[in-house]
């Protein structure tokens, strides 16, 4: 029944394009009224020649995309995907099904009835059908042969196939990663100047890298401002593009299959389909930048690439520096320090043949290596400089940089100068020199000394006999010392064995009482536990968590380890930070990072939240839970997710906290529930957790749902309305069908539901598009059915491309 509703009250305006009947796709093409089903592994339509293969490939968890691939699978065992429809809005395996309509347009629809990509194309042909062709382009034709209404090859992905025309109006666009096919960082395109370039759009700068932006365009050979942009690679290997460029594969000649792909690291490559030890593989035939290290965004900002021999290119921060997220180098390495803003506060550490390229705010000619640390010195916006010898103009130079972008370390004739607090520069010098030593001593001539004892002279056997009595007497100490300890050890009943983890601080628990002045200022309290504000010794202000009934040994402390198990893993933005802990007898405490607005659930008794700090609660916490579910060393479910556990800083950016309830497996050895007891609040826990199905990540994903509708409506996960009958009889009524009473309320008399369901606090104060698609998404999130929901990443994807 949910499902239907979500169909009748979330696609009004699609109600009239459903096809009233359908039929099974032959597998060489889809007619009017056919349509290929997720749920269906023979709904393909396969080329005449059946090297090409269209159908639902398999993205993610519960996730598909509609593509085109090769039929044949290679050495690596996976499909080699050439074209994607909805590369980045995967539809669920359940009920998701692209059809061919009775207007002519083709669309893929998800299990919610929601069009999630389409054709746009009209038609009144009785012969309307949709075909693979041998090449690998999927064409939507009148089946008259007068008219193309629409073909794969005018929208690639990131593959672009012999003959495929590429023109001004197209795009290749890398992958994410290997595993994840939605839109990446890296653009192959025409640029206004008609230009064939490569572009670098990353989190945060976006820059040209190919051709190589220190040449004019004539010195890398191409041609500007031509009035025709379009370039392919033909069937024999040879790429020809307007501009001028052009390249023959290494295997030029007629034979392979071959395909051009921008990758996930951002060169593009020409690949072969060959035969290697009965199997076919893909080899590399030509790539645009052999030096992969001068992609740009390669490891992200303050970090340096380099090259070695056992592992290619390799990622590194900058001294003083760390990773922002340990699973991805994209997002590269933030400052360890706080910047100096005094000249006698800084240094600079010195790399050679390092380059970090763009971001310059000053070019300064005829300096020399110490009038350039005292310009930079002076600046605070300054956090390095480019030192070099400019042939040209016969004297040194020095480029000043704002950031630190791009950068390699190889070959290049210059150096690069970081600016560090002076701590920072002395501990990277003595580590340098503790390391290595690359200076050789000059070769000297030695007087040999030699002494020549008697052969029967007995001293080498007095050395001996002392040399063994030394070492006994030091057995026997150790033998005594051990003893000693082991017999002060204290006993399991007086100290339980507790595996820290590492990077946490042990406070004392006269520490954290002196701290909370004796647990004075109570902030938070849940059932098992109860949180405390407290000054530390170092001025930071943090949250002291104590946990209750730690005299029940099975409860408080197994309930403590699970925390700091948890804690001790993750690393996200979205994510509460943890200083430290502490054990001490019955005691169990953990300091947290302070959240100076509390939690949201505080936030929303009052009101007062405006609806875009609400949709980046929305998406934070989505992206928190994401990075729990997939991108963890291990995979933890949090298993009590509620706006309590919802705190806010200072600037309202969610931390998802406590993870006391959670449970961790690992990735390989998961299948299935073994949870021995009932986990989360009432009201936001999934109906696994009542009918004893197996608990996965979905829990989370269902508890996340009936938040996000709580944010929405104002309303309680679970509360009361008063009967239909008139009297003052009131019943219980959970939020999520509420709502969907609402929306079939407002259906049947053809009225807007939005306003009728939204906290009136924000009414009139939202985009309704974007208000309608998270409720959408919410109530995918709050499916009984729990394979029916989508995934965190799924939602984090769904909230940010709409």
């Amino acid at each position: 029944m949910a499902a239907t509703l979500d169909v009748l009250l979330l696609t009004i305006t699609l109600l009239s394009h459903i096809p009233s009947s359908s039929s099974s796709p032959g597998s060489h093409g889809l007619t009017r009224h056919s349509s290929l089903s997720v749920e269906n592994k023979d709904h393909v339509l396969v080329s005449s020649d059946g090297l090409f293969t269209a159908g639902f490939h398999q993205v993610g968890e519960n996730a598909y995309g509609f593509a085109v691939w090769f039929s044949e699978k290679t050495t690596s065992a996976t499909r080699t995907i050439v074209w994607m429809a909805n590369r980045d809005t995967p539809v669920n395996g359940k009920h998701s099904r692209v059809s061919l309509h009775e207007d002519g347009n083709l669309v893929l629809m998800d299990a919610g009835g929601y069009v999630i990509w389409s054709t746009n194309t009209k038609s009144t042909s009785s012969l309307i059908k949709l075909q693979l062709h041998n090449t690998g382009n999927l064409v939507l034709d009148d089946g008259r042969g007068q008219s193309t209404l629409w073909q794969s090859f005018d929208y690639p992905t990131d593959t672009l196939l012999p003959n495929q025309l590429f023109t001004k109006s197209t795009q290749l666009v890398s992958s994410r990663s290997s595993t994840n096919y939605s839109s990446g960082f890296y653009k192959m395109f025409f640029d206004n100047d008609s230009i064939l370039r490569l572009l670098y759009d990353g989190p945060e700068t976006t820059t040209i890298f190919w051709p190589d932006p220190g040449l004019r365009t004539w010195e890398a050979g191409r041609f500007q401002y031509l009035y025709n942009r379009s370039a392919s690679l033909d069937s024999d290997g040879e790429f020809k593009s307007s501009d001028g460029f052009g390249f023959k594969s290494a295997d030029f000649g007629t034979g392979p299959r071959r395909i051009m792909k921008i990758d996930t690291d951002g060169n593009v490559r020409v690949y072969s389909l060959v035969m290697h030890e009965s199997r076919m593989k893909w080899e590399v035939q030509w790539q645009t930048l052999s030096q992969s290290c001068k992609i740009h965004g390669t490891c992200g900002p303050n970090s340096l690439c380099t090259y070695s021999q056992d592992s290619g290119r390799k990622c590194s921060c900058l001294h003083g520096y760390k990773m922002v997220k340990s699973e991805d180098w994209s997002y590269g390495c933030e400052p360890e320090f706080q910047l100096c803003t005094q000249n006698d506060d800084c240094d600079f550490i010195e790399l050679h043949q390092a380059e970090f390229y763009g971001y310059d705010i000053r070019f300064l000619p005829n300096h020399t290596v110490d009038a350039c640390k005292k310009n930079c010195l002076q600046d605070n916006s300054c956090n390095g400089f480019q030192f070099g010898w400019k042939e040209d103009v016969r004297s040194y130079y020095c480029f000043m940089k704002t950031s630190l972008h791009n950068g390699y370390q190889m070959g290049f004739d210059a150096k690069m100068y970081i600016k560090l607090p002076k701590k920072l520069v002395s501990s990277y010098y003595e580590k340098t020199n503790t390391q290595s030593n690359f200076i050789c001593p000059h070769p000297m001539l030695t007087q040999i000394i030699r002494a020549y004892k008697k052969k029967h002279d007995i001293e080498p056997l007095g050395f001996m006999l002392a040399f063994g009595c030394t070492i006994g007497l030091i057995e026997i100490l150790c033998i005594v010392f051990f003893w000693y300890c082991s017999s002060k050890r204290p006993s399991t009943n007086e100290q339980s064995y507790f595996p820290v983890a590492t990077g946490f601080r042990k406070f004392t628990y006269s520490e954290l009482k002196k701290a909370s002045r004796n647990f004075n200022e109570e902030i938070g309290r849940g059932g098992a536990c109860i949180v405390y504000k407290g000054k530390l010794s170092d001025n930071r202000i943090a949250a002291i968590k104590k946990l209750k009934n730690t005299n029940n040994y099975d409860q408080g402390e197994a309930e403590f380890q699970a925390e700091i198990s948890t804690i001790g893993r993750v690393n996200h933005m979205n994510l509460i930070e943890t200083w430290g802990y502490c054990v001490e007898g019955k005691h169990r405490l953990v300091v947290y990072e302070y959240m100076e607005n509390g939690s949201l659930a505080e936030k929303l008794s009052t009101g007062k939240l405006d609806w875009a700090t609400r949709l980046d609660i929305a998406v934070g916490t989505a992206k928190g839970l994401a990075y729990l579910h997939e991108e963890c060393l291990e995979w933890v479910l949090h298993c009590d997710v509620k706006p309590h556990n919802i705190l806010l800083d200072a600037n309202y950016n969610p931390k998802v906290a406590d993870f006391g309830l959670s449970k961790l497996f690992d990735r390989g050895g998961f299948s299935g529930s073994n949870f021995s007891m009932i986990r989360g609040t009432r009201g936001y826990m999934a109906p696994e957790w009542v009918l004893n199905l197996p608990v996965t990540s979905k829990v989370d994903v269902y508890s996340y749902g009936v938040v996000i509708l709580e944010m929405i409506t104002g309303r309680n996960p679970v509360g009361k309305c008063h009967t239909s009958n008139g009297d003052d009889d009131e019943i219980e009524v959970g939020v999520i069908d509420w709502v969907r009473d609402k929306i079939q309320e407002k259906f049947n008399r053809m009225e807007s539901w939005v306003e009728a369901i939204v906290d009136p606090s924000i009414s009139g104060k939202y985009d309704t598009t974007t208000m309608e698609n998270l409720v959408r998404i919410a109530l995918q999130c709050v499916e009984e059915d729990s394979k029916a929901r989508p995934s965190m990443s799924q939602v984090v994807n769904m909230l940010l491309h709409g």
